[in-house]
């Protein structure tokens, strides 16, 4: 799926809600969302059955990863839900760069969580990835995701680096 396809999308919920809290548009479109402390490596997962569209989320994430990974499901919901028809989408990594639905799935969560105007006024005050990731309260592979989307949606911006698809493997919830 296209870059501008993926941030309608996810700009039609984020309207269609008014916010940009990825539990409250979760909520509001019926998707229910279950916590399990038992999970050690899971992140989440996403699984539509039988018309019931479920998030199941690691409850030691915190307040950074928490969002991040609820947008990413919501992603998954929005992008492929006919892929979970008939298979359980797991997270163990979420910034998988080789994965085209793990990527886009990205790409709507980084659409959902942070602003493209808010991104763009940092970039032109000067401030690099990181120090714009920490202001808006982002992992900065996130950052560097949207950079790179916002570049595909014509955003005169330079994507300094490429994200780490394999940070995650080093988070411990």
């Amino acid at each position: 799926m296209d870059s501008h396809s993926i941030y309608r999308k996810a700009m039609n919920l984020v309207k269609k809600s008014g916010t940009r809290n990825p539990i409250k548009i979760a909520e509001d479109n019926g998707i229910t969302i279950f916590y399990n402390d038992g999970y050690k490596k899971l992140l989440g997962f996403y699984r539509y059955s039988q018309k019931h569209r479920l998030i199941f989320l690691n409850g030691r994430l915190d307040e950074i990863w928490l969002p991040m990974v609820v947008a990413h499901e919501l992603g998954h919901d929005t992008l492929h839900r006919y892929i979970a028809a008939s298979q359980i989408m797991q997270e163990f990594v979420l910034f998988n760069m080789n994965n085209a639905t793990e990527y886009e799935a990205n790409a709507f969560a980084a659409h959902i969580l942070l602003d493209n105007d808010e991104v763009y006024e940092y970039a032109r005050e000067g401030y690099d990835v990181v120090q714009i990731a920490q202001m808006m309260n982002s992992h900065t592979n996130l950052m560097l995701i949207k950079i790179r989307e916002m570049t595909n949606l014509g955003y005169d911006l330079r994507v300094p680096m490429e994200a780490d698809g394999k940070f995650l493997r080093k988070i411990r919830v």
